[in-house]
């Protein structure tokens, strides 16, 4: 019997206890297929803080999501068993100290073969996240959705920060450059050459503006074909979608990409050896209107729709 998240005529959906989707909680990933995992992160931030309780918030606006994707059809519950295994326990005063906590926690997941989706947190928890996957899997390939390249040498002098995360990645070997592709980068930058970094690597570089006014159900036909049989892994950080949609983050930039280029990104995903995903850069305090937590939690449930095995 699978897991289900809890009915609204069971309890209603303000009520009951604030788990990712109202699925029961779990101490450990024995067992599980999927999990939803929080980490509340904001101290590798460089602009606005308050990604610490992205983690709560989207919880929190995931209570309206139902078992069935009406729009691809997945029925996810019927065929993966999945838990909220809560929050990893940060350090709030020591980054790098809160890297090796990441790091051991998805240790400890991955070992059970269980696929980590999880609920961001300042983009500096995908780095830990990503070692503990090549451990398990080799050098995956990584699709990355930002309005940023994240692939600073360093920031303020420190080695790790939410914009060293890619670089550092691809110096550890924990990325296979030949299938990584980042999408949605746009804004101003301190020179012209600002993402070619990513391109002297391999990566391939998809601008917001060549995304504009157009579908990206093409575009993800050719990232298929490049991710291969290979395990992948999906980091979308909210500010790949346009402030206009998600203004609650930390570093917002214009002209990004639209709510159904996500869905169709994410959608986009279907039938590639998917090994765990992140939603990260969801800022609360400047998510007045909680929509874009909601559209966090929306992703992270099409995220699991799309899961080997749906």
């Amino acid at each position: 019997m699978f897991n289900q998240p809890q009915g609204g005529n069971e309890m209603p959906r303000f009520a009951g206890t604030p788990t990712m989707m109202r699925l029961p909680a779990a101490e450990s990933a024995q067992g599980l297929d999927a999990a939803f995992v929080g980490v509340p992160l904001d101290i590798g931030t460089s602009n606005r803080s308050g990604t610490r309780y992205g983690p709560r918030q989207i919880r929190q606006e995931s209570v309206m999501i139902r078992p069935y994707n009406m729009a691809t059809g997945a029925a996810p519950f019927e065929r993966l068993q999945v838990a909220d295994l809560g929050d990893v326990a940060t350090n709030p005063y020591n980054l790098a100290d809160s890297v090796r906590r990441i790091e051991q926690a998805y240790d400890a997941i991955v070992q059970h073969g269980c696929v980590p989706l999880t609920l961001g947190g300042d983009h500096t928890l995908t780095l830990p996240i990503l070692r503990a996957m090549a451990r398990r899997h080799g050098p995956v390939g990584l699709i990355h959705v930002d309005a940023h390249a994240d692939t600073n040498d360093s920031m303020f002098g420190e080695q790790l920060a939410h914009g060293t995360t890619f670089r550092r990645a691809h110096e550890e070997g924990l990325l296979d450059a030949r299938r990584v592709v980042q999408i949605g980068l746009r804004g101003s930058g301190y020179a012209a050459d600002d993402f070619d970094w990513s391109r002297r690597q391999g990566f391939r570089v998809v601008p917001a503006q060549q995304c504009w006014h157009r579908s990206l159900e093409a575009l993800m036909a050719e990232v298929r074909e490049q991710m291969g049989d290979g395990a992948v892994y999906l980091s979308f950080d909210i500010d790949g979608l346009d402030p206009a949609f998600a203004p609650g983050t930390g570093t917002p930039e214009v002209g990004g990409l639209s709510v159904w280029q996500g869905l169709e990104i994410v959608r986009g995903c279907r039938g590639l050896s998917l090994v765990g995903g992140d939603l990260v850069e969801v800022s609360p305090p400047y998510d007045g209107s909680g929509n874009t937590a909601l559209l966090a939690a929306n992703l992270l449930y099409e995220m699991l729709c799309v899961l080997p095995g749906q």
